[in-house]
């Protein structure tokens, strides 16, 4: 890991691939590391110099205090990117780091190149704000253990659950290891989303990819984000919900490498 200043943060990242193929940068979802994208690594360096990054307040990276915001967060990318001297890339996000991925297409059109965006939303209506609110009081008097079993319940199938419980296990530990300032920071950032209505300028080629029983980001809420973005693609992943890029590691990663290699 090599450590980045952003601001007041410290940005942990890693990268992994050959030095002569493009770039891609790879952003967790909250509550996640940058450990989630290790079932895509292998079939992404066949194609792409990969870039990933513990978002604020996650894994090893610094956790000023918040609140946060996605101008903040897309922040921490451009600098990341300079850093590594990286002038234009491709970007591959899910949930938190799929909506920032849309603040950087929206903010810096130059810098993306193909946009993956997956089990995200691009809007806060009240029932997704109130649930944040009861998660960040949650974490507030009791740290991230007070969310782990209802993350994992919302993220993951039962199928799941019950029959792949070294996954749950996993995630389950990157939850814990979430700083309790870098969850709550996240999370007003989350209260605050409102890209919807300015995806119709999103310039960059999107593929929106979402698990057919994520909750957390319906399907038909992506799907109303894929028409409202010029040059958007949709898939549904079917038996997964929330993570789906670990639920479904081969299924998920045949969907992102057919959309880099501009099938």
């Amino acid at each position: 890991m090599e450590f980045v200043a952003s601001g007041e943060a410290r940005i942990a990242a890693r990268v992994d691939g050959p030095a002569h193929l493009p770039w891609i940068v790879l952003s967790n979802s909250l509550a996640a590391d940058h450990t989630m994208w290790d079932d895509q690594i292998a079939m992404l360096t066949a194609r792409r110099r990969v870039l990933r990054y513990d978002t604020r307040g996650h894994g090893k990276s610094g956790a000023p205090p918040g609140p946060y915001d996605f101008d903040m967060l897309v922040g921490d990318v451009v600098a990341l990117m300079d850093h590594f001297g990286i002038e234009r890339a491709d970007y591959l996000g899910l949930s938190l780091g799929g909506m920032t991925g849309l603040g950087l297409g929206l903010a810096h059109p130059d810098r993306v190149g193909r946009l993956v965006c997956a089990d995200a939303r691009a809007d806060a209506p009240a029932p997704f704000v109130a649930g944040w609110d009861q998660r960040i009081a949650a974490v507030e008097a009791n740290g991230t253990q007070a969310v782990v079993a209802g993350t994992l319940e919302r993220w993951f199938t039962p199928a799941t659950h019950r029959d792949r419980p070294e996954i749950v296990a996993r995630t389950a530990a990157m939850i814990r290891g979430t700083s309790p300032v870098g969850y709550i920071g996240c999370g007003e950032a989350l209260k605050r989303l409102d890209y919807l209505r300015r995806l119709p300028d999103l310039a960059a080629e999107t593929l929106y990819l979402v698990g057919a029983e994520d909750l957390a980001a319906p399907a038909e809420a992506m799907r109303a984000m894929a028409e409202a973005t010029p040059k958007a693609r949709f898939g549904v992943l079917p038996g997964c919900a929330h993570i789906a890029n670990m639920e479904d590691a081969a299924g998920f990663n045949a969907r992102v490498a057919t959309f880099l290699d501009g099938a």
